[in-house]
């Protein structure tokens, strides 16, 4: 497998999800370039919707992907940095395929403007997604064998996943998405999708979102509890975590708008924040 491949997804995540790259860096450094080619994949999935203009060009983009797992594009998979790091990845370290199209199906939503209806539903997106990509990060660290790890990474990814998809909520408002909160939380606060997507809300929208943040730190707790039972060498797959408690105090802030604030920590606070939780184990 040449270098190249995974050269370009280490690059790729250092450039567009620096807190992985970050996190990363405190894994081994035999395990480094096949985690950076597990997160380049997720990333690629996940910024499809970003790239097409329609959504039958992204349902395109995402069957090449599944032919390429699948082995049915295996010639072109191999001339595509992420994929061909990917599959070599995905061979040495008995990666279950499964897992993989699953992730690509549920990005499906993506391409849509049809909203997340229930808090279950939000769940399972980010469990197929974020918890998916935690539990594939474990299997690396511990050169396949099974970690133990398979309940904590569900909540973790559930905790990353809804932290991020907050994050992202003034992108995707904008272009008439919402993922969160799901309708049936917006409907308690008195609420309807059109109000929001046309930014308004007000207290309601800071309510229901505050509810989100809740959802967001009851997964969080839970996986702290588990992830002490899982292998050690599987500590670098939950690293991200540690940054999520950063981004809720930031919108938690008197100031937070949630339509325009673009919500973040300074550089040098989370990078402490990942060596003091690197360094405690």
């Amino acid at each position: 497998m040449s270098d190249t491949n995974y050269a370009h997804c280490e690059t790729l995540i250092r450039n567009e999800d620096p807190d992985r790259y970050f996190a990363t860096l405190f894994a081994p450094a035999d395990k480094r370039r096949h985690l950076f080619a597990l997160y380049a994949f997720s990333l690629e999935i996940a910024r499809i919707r970003d790239v097409v203009s329609q959504s039958l060009a992204g349902e395109i983009r995402l069957q090449w992907w599944r032919d390429a797992l699948e082995g049915a594009a295996r010639g072109d998979a191999l001339a595509n940095p992420v994929a061909a790091a990917l599959d070599d990845t995905i061979t040495r370290f008995n990666l279950p395929r499964k897992a993989l199209l699953d992730l690509i199906d549920a990005r499906v939503h993506d391409l849509y403007d049809d909203p997340i209806a229930t808090v279950n539903d939000l769940e399972g997106y980010c469990g197929e997604t974020a918890s998916a990509i935690i539990r594939l990060a474990t299997l690396i660290l511990t050169d396949g064998e099974d970690p133990g790890s398979a309940e904590a990474a569900g909540h973790a990814g559930v905790a990353y996943g809804m932290t991020g998809l907050l994050r992202a909520f003034p992108w995707h408002v904008r272009r008439g998405q919402l993922y969160v909160p799901p309708v049936e939380v917006l409907e308690r606060h008195g609420l309807a999708r059109s109000d929001v997507v046309t930014g308004n809300g007000g207290a309601g929208l800071q309510q229901a979102l505050a509810e989100m943040r809740a959802h967001v730190r009851h997964h969080l707790a839970r996986s702290e509890q588990l992830i002490p039972a899982c292998s050690k060498a599987s500590a670098p797959a939950f690293l991200p975590l540690t940054l999520v408690p950063l981004y809720l105090r930031e919108m938690e802030r008197a100031d937070y708008d949630p339509f325009t604030n673009i919500v973040d920590a300074p550089r040098w606070r989370k990078l402490l924040a990942l060596w003091w939780r690197a360094r405690r184990g």
